[in-house]
């Protein structure tokens, strides 16, 4: 068995990246194969609605039929037992190489049918991973609980289910200091480092772990 976590944070090591980190701790802990990718290291698009992957009778029906480096992660996707996604939250969103990335491995699976259906092989357990700067209130007030809700909710769609974890408030440099950003206090946010995102580690070493049971 096999768990992927796609990281769609530019930093390969802090908070949404640690958490994937834990979350396939947890699938291994289970007797998992992981693998951790970095999408900032990889040279790829979104989606270039050729509908290649829609054309009736067509070699590449319901596959991305673009080459590039997204192309053995998308073929990877086919045979794991959970794919975990993650990603900071950019103007109440995910980043434009996590949105990217979405497109193309949506859109194949996705019929134009009604209901919406789901050309996935078989059901497999997804999750995503949200770290923000805001608090959580912030998040409510802001609408991003709809965005995390609809991709929530595709996932199940297409893949069979899907839950979502969220680390808010999180730690966002390493020396405030050196950093202008007087909306937030450094000592709250370093309280809060040391005292709430432990417990989001192991929330995400709980997702990978039930996943593979």
């Amino acid at each position: 068995m096999k768990v992927i976590a796609v990281n769609g944070s530019p930093r390969k090591k802090w908070n949404t990246a640690t958490l994937l980190e834990r979350a396939l701790d947890g699938a291994a802990s289970k007797g998992a194969e992981t693998e951790l990718v970095h999408l900032y290291n990889l040279d790829f698009k979104g989606c270039v609605s050729c509908f290649a992957c829609k054309t009736i009778d067509g070699p590449s029906y319901g596959r991305c039929v673009v080459k590039d480096d997204l192309t053995p992660l998308l073929k990877a996707v086919l045979d794991v037992q959970a794919l975990i996604l993650g990603s900071p939250i950019y103007y109440g969103t995910v980043t434009g190489e996590m949105r990217s990335f979405m497109e193309r491995l949506f859109f194949p699976f996705s019929p134009y049918t009604d209901p919406p259906g789901s050309l996935f092989p078989r059901k497999i357990s997804t999750g995503f991973i949200y770290t923000l700067g805001a608090t959580e209130k912030m998040a409510k007030e802001r609408g991003f609980d709809h965005h995390i809700s609809w991709n929530e909710m595709i996932l199940a769609r297409i893949f069979g289910a899907s839950e979502s974890l969220c680390s808010y408030d999180t730690y966002q440099f390493e020396d405030y200091s050196k950093v202008f950003a007087p909306r937030f206090d450094p000592e709250k946010k370093a309280q809060r480092r040391r005292e709430v995102f432990p417990l989001d580690c192991a929330k995400a070493f709980e997702m990978g772990a039930h996943f593979t049971r």
